[in-house]
């Protein structure tokens, strides 16, 4: 099978990868930042496309993995777009991005006869290279049941969630949890800190009680030694709990711990740590730390 990837950053690059090890054809990459593509491509021995229509006509299977809302609509009804060459072609589409823009990707597909489905990845860059992602799809369920051996080779736990958006609705609630989560620990962590508590007995204790969660796994440590190095970036973390926001909005729900939370990531980003990992919010929190103290920022 013939596969393309659109968005080779830290994600998409080693999904493909991770598809090569498997036996697939990576025919083409494309990515905004030439330099970028052009260096996955002599390492995948593949094309760095320069138009989105030469992606879409190279490959069966076409992986977009962009970073929002307007990317998304841009690679699919920009003047350069992958539906050009898109008749017969599936589009697996991974960003986080609002659940309305997946249907509106789909409608646009199925106009120019091809086939979408959103295959939301609930993981991170170690996983796209191991090929145990968390993966939530929508879409026509026999779009998905195409799909299903070719994501199977990318992931540990696949999951089929309903029609278009619905996926996205869940990823989006995912990483609103987390951020609220993320932030909860680094509050934690912090006034652990200003009170002169051991900080790793205190995660020791927080992992044997109620105070455990999975971002304490991934994160506690980090924020503890203010090691920031980026799997899931502080930019991402606002514009996903912005998603789950407008979708609370839209159903007259209020969300106070998702609404500080964001304001809490959109401050990072204002300060221009918005590259940093989601634990960089520690940075926010603890004492003696907020604006750039330290090396490690």
């Amino acid at each position: 099978m013939n596969v393309a990837f659109v968005g080779v950053g830290r994600m998409g690059a080693n999904m493909a990868r991770r598809l090569k090890e498997r036996g697939y054809h990576v025919t083409a990459v494309y990515d905004t930042n030439r330099a970028v593509a052009t260096s996955l491509a002599q390492e995948l021995g593949c094309t760095a496309s320069t138009t989105l229509g030469d992606v879409s006509a190279s490959a069966d299977v076409i992986f977009t993995v962009v970073t929002d809302d307007a990317a998304m609509r841009g690679i699919f009804s920009g003047q350069d777009n992958l539906l050009v060459n898109g008749k017969g072609k599936t589009f697996i589409n991974c960003a986080t991005i609002s659940p309305e823009v997946h249907v509106e990707v789909e409608r646009l597909a199925e106009a120019a006869g091809a086939t979408s489905l959103e295959a939301c990845m609930a993981s991170s860059i170690t996983q796209a290279r191991q090929g145990s992602l968390y993966l939530m799809c929508g879409g026509h369920e026999e779009t998905f049941r195409r799909a299903e051996p070719l994501l199977k080779d990318l992931s540990s736990s696949l999951r089929y969630i309903g029609k278009s958006g619905e996926a996205a609705k869940v990823k989006a609630l995912v990483n609103m949890v987390m951020n609220i989560n993320t932030a909860g620990l680094a509050e934690g962590l912090g006034l652990g800190a200003a009170l002169g508590l051991d900080l790793t007995i205190l995660r020791n204790v927080f992992s044997q009680t109620g105070a455990n969660s999975r971002v304490l796994e991934t994160d506690g440590e980090d924020m503890q030694n203010r090691d920031h190095s980026c799997f899931f970036s502080a930019a991402h973390a606002a514009k996903d709990s912005g998603i789950a926001l407008e979708l609370a909005r839209n159903v007259g729900l209020d969300l106070p711990l998702a609404r500080a939370t964001k304001q809490q990531y959109d401050a990072m980003v204002a300060e221009g740590l918005g590259e940093l990992d989601k634990s960089g919010i520690a940075e926010l929190t603890f004492k003696d730390r907020h604006k750039h103290s330290g090396n490690h920022i």
